[in-house]
């Protein structure tokens, strides 16, 4: 057993990777500002006895005893991120240098949740972990983007100068069970929109792509990557099967059986045009894929948020 501390754990990844550290016999602790995080998506663990919550903020400094460290705090998607870009940039610099400082004095290993949004709009594709990026560092994305790939550099250099273990996951984008309805993602707006019979809106033409990858999925490659010794990453981690926006649109609305139109909104600026992860070293070095089809997962997610959206 150890003692594992995943910050952002309330929030819709961290309370997953919560509830599977929690099944496979690890005691957690679990910390979330509350930010974007919700108390209901650990509710069903509080009374665990191998489960703590803890309402702390990682911008300020945490004395914890634990054995690794899960840092997923900072809000992810661009509704929230941009809400406060200055917290989301402390989050990512100020935060990290606690959590690692964290993971220096307790000799934990720390696993570095960070994103595909370091490979900006990207010149190359699919991306590969070589790949530099291609970033607006004075965008109004900048405040996660560059955050994020600031938090990449803090971890590297902690592990150079002071060989503290780390790990980072650059993780594409997620779905499933427990996202914010009112996340601004374009997969929960687009089956809250299914719904509510209300009209699917689309940036552009819809012919941008991502790749989305299912949360149980997902978690699996998170605690791979922390519990092997080949590397420190980073490594992707998602979902290499691409969908433009107005075909996952028109899929949502056949899952839903919804009757919605499709309209078209302005581009927002700097929004990535294409989207695909190379996995290649996950599965050579994890030896993970992901499992969980589109058509299977969107299916739980619509049932899920059948039950929260009215």
């Amino acid at each position: 057993m150890k003692t594992i501390l995943v910050t952002g754990g309330a929030g819709f990844l961290g309370s997953h990777l919560c509830e599977r550290l929690i099944e496979r016999g690890d005691e957690v602790l679990c910390v979330d500002n509350f930010f974007t995080g919700h108390r209901t998506n650990v509710e069903h663990l509080l009374n665990h006895p191998r489960f703590e919550l803890i309402r702390h903020d990682i911008v300020h400094p945490l004395i914890l005893e634990v054995n690794q460290i899960y840092n997923l705090a900072c809000p992810a998607s661009p509704i929230h991120y941009q809400f406060n870009p200055i917290k989301t940039i402390k989050c990512s610099t100020v935060g990290m240098v606690n959590m690692l400082g964290l993971a220096r004095r307790t000799h934990a290993r720390l696993l570095q949740a960070s994103t595909s949004e370091v490979y900006g709009d990207p010149e190359s594709h699919p991306q590969k972990e070589g790949y530099w990026g291609h970033v607006n560092p004075i965008g109004e994305r900048s405040c996660y983007d560059e955050g994020k790939r600031v938090a990449e550099s803090l971890c590297m250099n902690y592990h150079r100068s002071n060989n503290v273990e780390i790990r980072i996951a650059r993780i594409f984008n997620t779905y499933g069970p427990r996202m914010d309805p009112l996340d601004g993602r374009v997969l929960s707006n687009f089956v809250v929109q299914a719904l509510r019979g209300e009209p699917i809106s689309i940036y552009g033409e819809g012919d941008q792509t991502r790749s989305f990858c299912y949360v149980d999925d997902l978690v699996e490659g998170m605690i791979r990557l922390m519990d092997q010794e080949e590397s420190t990453g980073p490594i992707n981690l998602g979902n290499p099967d691409e969908i433009s926006i107005r075909r996952l649109a028109e899929l949502v609305l056949e899952l839903v059986g919804s009757g919605s139109s499709i309209v078209k909104m302005p581009l927002p600026k700097d929004d990535p045009r294409r989207r695909q992860p190379d996995i290649s070293l996950a599965r050579s070095i994890l030896g993970w894929s992901p499992k969980v089809p589109l058509r299977e997962g969107l299916e739980r997610t619509i049932a899920y948020f059948r039950t929260v959206v009215s």
